[in-house]
């Protein structure tokens, strides 16, 4: 397992070739790269996006998050790298690899950890906008993708 934080921004195809390069036997790699938009939800052009973050519980909760989806798919590797702090339109906000033997698990485990970072992952969003600043929350389609990975939902 990798995970980082930063405040600085990455390359997510450097991230990935990282990734890959140090896999072996796997048949499969799966990533999601997360960019910020232009635009906040709400339709204004957006300045920046700024996640704010506490050190320890932040990164207690993505531990526990990729701790889960190994233990849960069966993936051989898996990389998290999340930014914090101010982020531009355009720029990376999060890159999620993973890794297995076969493509359905990587491909569960990535949209898994995705949705857990989307909504349990422990950071205050913030959009500034040509207007002014807004907080902002998971929304229920956000909870309701996290809900399908529930133990209920797979039984």
């Amino acid at each position: 397992m990798s995970i980082r934080l930063t405040d600085q921004p990455f390359a997510a195809e450097g991230e990935l070739a990282e990734f890959m390069a140090r896999l072996t036997g796997d048949g499969a790699v799966v990533n999601f790269v997360g960019i910020a938009r232009s635009h906040s939800s709400s339709g204004e052009i957006l300045k920046r996006l700024v996640l704010q973050h506490h050190p320890r519980l932040t990164s207690r909760s993505i531990d526990e998050i990729a701790e889960t989806a190994r233990k849960r798919f069966d993936i051989s590797s898996l990389r998290i790298v999340h930014r914090y702090g101010p982020v531009a339109p355009g720029e990376v906000i999060v890159f999620v690899a993973a890794a297995s033997k076969h493509r359905r698990s990587a491909f569960n485990a990535a949209d898994y950890m995705m949705d857990r970072l989307k909504t349990d992952a422990v950071f205050w969003k913030r959009e500034d906008t040509t207007s002014g600043s807004r907080w902002i929350e998971p929304t229920a389609d956000d909870y309701g993708a996290r809900e399908q990975w529930s133990e209920s939902c797979l039984e």
